[in-house]
């Protein structure tokens, strides 16, 4: 009789799911915060100039996510723990969290921020490399459907610490540190991963098996970088662009689209990660979202009415959601060595906290002078070089695969 391969193993579905859930965590820890509550705060604060030191806030912990996620993803690999690290990130981040109204001035504030963003990190950088460490390639796709819940979940968080007549002002920051716990707790006390060895052995890759790997790796990163960028700048400036187009077009109008955009990409995202999983073909949907993506963007070029300008973020905030969610662990497949996966996550991390470095300058040095349409061409040839990336990077069946662990 011939010898039957056994089934490659597989991760429980409880670790999948509270996993996801401790994602859905980390979003909730930061999107609310950075959006609504320090904002509203700095206003407080220096009401005559909220606008600068917003900007010094910004970059100040844009420098401090992007150091502590690769110093702490490093950490994390040479004490071969992730979860020790992920707990102390959790109770350090939420209360620095809850002592954000008791911050006198913006120096403190800004000492605060950076603080809290170096003890979030401490959370991200380990609990991003612990799915490396226990999802194996042919539940990736599964588990990016999984995390595109996390800006939905980010999203509600917020509405739900500023549903009026909720939470006072000054104790938002607790609520939302104790949803944060919530969500994130679990993971430590029932996650209970099956080990999986073959996912933590060293590999033993030929020097040109190990360039080809390199090359991937930077092709991913660059990938993302290009539609997060793109991302960033949507996000922060969608609103002013529409009441261009329309000046009557209410907040609340523009605040459910983006909702539905985030619960649509979750259902998006399920299916096409799934399909990735059954195929085997990890890198051809994230060219095909990133295409996509492209396709918005031009539509919202070429739109001088509200509608067509809708129908073209719809497009693009649906594909360019369901990318950043499954690239996130499809990104897992070409780390070439698993002794480094948390600094290298880390690495990867630049490309969520570079843009909103780079998108304020690219904004001003256009849109004062040629208007949106012209940022939006940018915007389209980023995303566009991105899918061209990733469909030759597919078509070359590079860094999918690695050789067994030796």
């Amino acid at each position: 009789m011939p010898a039957v391969d056994a089934p490659a193993p597989r991760q429980s579905a409880r670790f999948l799911y509270l996993y996801a859930l401790a994602a859905c965590g980390g979003s909730a820890a930061y999107v609310p915060f950075l959006t609504i509550l320090l904002p509203l705060r700095v206003a407080e604060i220096a009401p005559g100039g909220s606008l600068h030191l917003m900007a010094r806030i910004a970059f100040a912990g844009a420098i401090a996510a992007s150091l502590g996620n690769i110093v702490f993803g490093w950490a994390s690999d040479r004490s071969q723990r992730r979860a020790p690290w992920i707990a102390a990130g959790l109770v350090l981040s939420c209360l620095l969290l809850a002592a954000m109204p008791s911050a006198p001035g913006g120096g403190w504030l800004i000492c605060l921020i950076v603080a809290w963003q170096l003890a979030l990190n401490l959370m991200l950088g380990p609990l991003a490399a612990w799915a490396g460490d226990t999802v194996p390639d042919s539940q990736k796709g599964l588990l990016g459907g999984l995390l595109a819940l996390a800006p939905a979940a980010g999203a509600l968080s917020g509405a739900l610490v500023t549903w009026q007549g909720l939470v006072t002002a000054e104790h938002r920051p607790v609520w939302l540190a104790g949803i944060v716990a919530a969500m994130v707790a679990p993971l430590l006390v029932l996650g209970r991963p099956r080990p999986m060895p073959q996912l933590m052995a060293p590999r033993a890759l030929a020097d040109v098996a190990a360039h080809a790997s390199l090359r991937a790796v930077w092709k991913m990163w660059l990938a993302r970088l290009l539609v997060q960028v793109s991302e960033a700048s949507l996000f922060a400036f969608l609103l002013l662009w529409l009441r261009q187009l329309d000046p009557a077009i209410a907040e609340h109008r523009v605040a459910a689209l983006f909702t539905a955009v985030l619960a649509a990409a979750v259902v998006v995202a399920l299916s096409v990660g799934r399909w990735s999983d059954r195929h085997d073909r990890p890198i051809e949907p994230l060219a095909a979202c990133a295409a996509i993506a492209a396709s918005g963007l031009l539509i919202m070029t070429l739109s001088r009415s509200i509608a067509p300008a809708l129908i073209g973020y719809v497009v693009f905030g649906l594909s360019s959601s369901v990318f950043l969610a499954l690239h996130s662990t499809q990104t897992l497949r070409v780390l070439p060595q698993p002794q480094h996966r948390g600094r290298d996550l880390g690495l990867f991390n630049l490309t969520n906290t570079g843009p909103s470095l780079i998108m304020p300058w690219l904004v001003l040095a256009l849109v004062p002078r040629y208007g949106f349409p012209a940022l939006f061409i940018v915007l389209t040839v980023l995303a566009a070089s991105a899918a061209i990336i990733l469909a030759l990077m597919a078509r070359a069946g590079r860094a999918t695969k690695f050789p067994e662990p030796a």
